[in-house]
């Protein structure tokens, strides 16, 4: 089992965990911030699912009817992700307002508090998990599911907050009024969510780190040619499509402009874990005024 499966089925675990806690702190209070809180972790068990599912697609090799692989699959279920939440905000907001025209005292707030700290720690620790780990693995699908439950951190620790002062001053329409603003927050990471994975589905450029690197591997390895024109980039989950056109001179042997290509593609997959690299070679005349890299005199 990858490493990428392993903290997709370990979401799903830790959110089952949340909600049960969140659930009692709700029940125990009465309180409609904390249901609010409970509602959204149900949003996170559905979200870890749908990672879940997206993770093993993704990880399908390629096949006739997929030739360039199934990585996009993951932005699917970011988008996925971003809808629930979106839909977890509408149903808060909706109980938030039933609550302000009939606000309710706290039953239980000691205790119904520390269970929902308790749980919003968890959280917090699996949060850094999938946020650090999903980085270093590449993986839409966690980096988005990390954001949420990030975000669900925080909301909880100000509904927690929130709370506290609800029942210091005895001002029981402080509960409803925090319900909403949890909710408005929750709208600001599902649209957060959905924009990052619409631009991996538009097929967006790699970014200017990973471009440096490919600039970098193509001059250092690209000995005997001229220059790199029409350079193109996109992200599709784990992998970096790097396309160019390769002008070398015209006298070169098709072996020869083979080999400079060989070792092109070979220190860009060095620094950038699983490239694709396509290279169109062209001959001398072929050269533009303006190249993206200039790898030797003429």
């Amino acid at each position: 089992m990858s490493a990428t499966l392993k903290l997709a089925l370990g979401s799903i675990v830790v959110g089952l965990l949340v909600l049960g806690l969140k659930t009692i702190a709700a029940a125990l209070t009465g309180s409609v911030a904390l249901f609010s809180d409970a509602l959204e972790s149900v949003v996170n068990v559905a979200t870890a699912i749908a990672a879940l599912i997206a993770v093993r697609v993704s990880a399908r090799p390629a096949d006739a009817t997929h030739p360039f692989g199934h990585h996009k699959a993951e932005y699917f279920a970011a988008v996925v992700e971003g809808a629930l939440i979106v839909l977890a905000a509408g149903l808060i907001l909706n109980e938030s307002a039933r609550s302000l025209l009939d606000p309710r005292t706290m039953d239980q707030p000691v205790t119904g508090l520390a269970i929902n700290a308790v749980a919003g720690v968890i959280n917090g620790v699996w949060a850094y998990v999938l946020l650090t780990r999903g980085k270093r693995l590449r993986s839409p699908a966690l980096v988005a599911d990390g954001r949420h439950l990030l975000t669900d951190v925080i909301t909880s620790f100000g509904v927690i907050v929130g709370l506290v002062l609800a029942v210091a001053t005895g001002w029981t329409i402080l509960d409803p009024i925090f319900a909403a603003i949890v909710a408005l927050n929750i709208l600001w990471s599902g649209w957060a969510v959905i924009q990052s994975s619409i631009n991996g589905l538009m097929d967006g450029a790699a970014p200017d780190d990973e471009l440096d690197l490919i600039r970098t591997a193509i001059q250092q390895a690209g000995e005997g040619a001229i220059e790199v024109h029409d350079l193109r980039t996109r992200r599709a989950g784990t992998a970096t499509f790097v396309e160019f056109h390769l002008v070398v001179p015209t006298e070169l042997t098709v072996k020869a402009a083979h080999e400079i290509c060989d070792r092109i593609e070979h220190a860009i997959g060095e620094r950038i874990e699983h490239a694709r690299v396509t290279i169109h070679v062209e001959p001398a005349h072929k050269s533009k005024r303006r190249p993206a890299l200039r790898l030797s005199k003429r």
